[in-house]
């Protein structure tokens, strides 16, 4: 996480052209008041554009907002994306005890839609506590099931209709989406009281508005994946330095079930291009 030379010698092992920087989740000090979240927000943005500056060819960067505060986490995207060039933030799933569907952060979604930048959301720890204190269960259960719980808030609400041209990046493969994603259809359609939608339209803005990392360890998962929200849908995430690192990117991917080339070259490559808004370059 401090030296650059070491992540390019290990992006390099890992046969990684480009890699994307963002912070840890552990950085976003979302209980911070203004001033002070303003300034750190500031220092992880300015170091996380420098290091991308620095070798241009192979980082891209993703920066923090202070998303306790609204007005000034639009000010700070801004910055971010227009100044910085950076490529988008990264947020959590529960912002200071709100939901990312809080009518307060309807102002954020507006701009980050406007600019066109991607929101990668990945979760800090859960709110179940002690249920999951042992065995690291908080991070194994807990972080995919708050990436679970917040997406499909944001689907029942309506964030997406709202605002239909949003680029979420969901880390850990979106969670349990993809696997409880029938359960939430019929309960669209049964109850009122569940979402705005009803039947498989609820589920449509998945198909357009999020992409899912491959962080899941499994190429058979990787399979339901691509069957359930589709190949474009899906980019390469490592999860890097962290101990739930998964580092052998080319063999999981060539190791998903019956993966077709032009499936292994949009995940690989030309579907992260497409999110960060890059040019795609010939398949090879």
């Amino acid at each position: 996480m401090e030296s650059l030379e070491e992540r390019l010698g290990d992006m390099d092992a890992m046969g990684v052209d480009i890699q994307v920087l963002s912070p840890s989740p552990t950085q976003y000090y979302y209980w911070a008041d203004e001033r002070l979240a303003e300034e750190l927000s500031g220092i992880l943005n300015e170091r996380i554009a420098r290091a991308c500056s620095l070798h241009p060819q192979r980082l891209k960067g993703i920066g923090s907002v202070a998303l306790q505060h609204p007005r000034l986490a639009v000010e700070q995207l801004h910055h971010a994306v227009e100044k910085l060039g950076l490529c988008g933030v990264e947020v959590s799933s529960l912002i200071a005890g709100k939901d990312l569907v809080d009518s307060s952060l309807e102002p954020f979604w507006a701009a980050a839609e406007k600019l066109g930048c991607v929101v990668f959301l990945h979760p800090l720890g859960t709110t179940l506590g002690e249920r999951l204190a042992t065995h690291y269960l908080s991070n194994i259960v807990g972080q995919p099931l708050e990436t679970t719980i917040a997406l499909t808030k944001m689907i029942f609400e309506g964030v997406f209709e709202r605002f239909p041209r949003l680029r979420i990046l969901a880390a850990h493969g979106g969670g349990f989406l993809a696997s409880y994603s029938g359960r939430a259809l019929h309960g669209a359609a049964a109850r009122p009281d569940v979402g705005r939608g009803t039947g498989k339209a609820v589920f449509d803005c998945l198909r357009r508005n999020v992409w899912f990392d491959t962080v899941v360890y499994d190429p058979r998962i990787l399979r339901h994946l691509i069957e359930t929200f589709g190949a474009n849908r899906l980019v390469v995430g490592t999860d890097y330095p962290f101990d739930m690192g998964s580092y052998n990117v080319h063999e999981l991917i060539d190791a998903i079930p019956s993966i077709t080339k032009d499936e292994r070259a949009m995940i690989l490559g030309e579907n992260a291009l497409d999110l960060l808004g890059m040019a795609v370059s010939p398949r090879h």
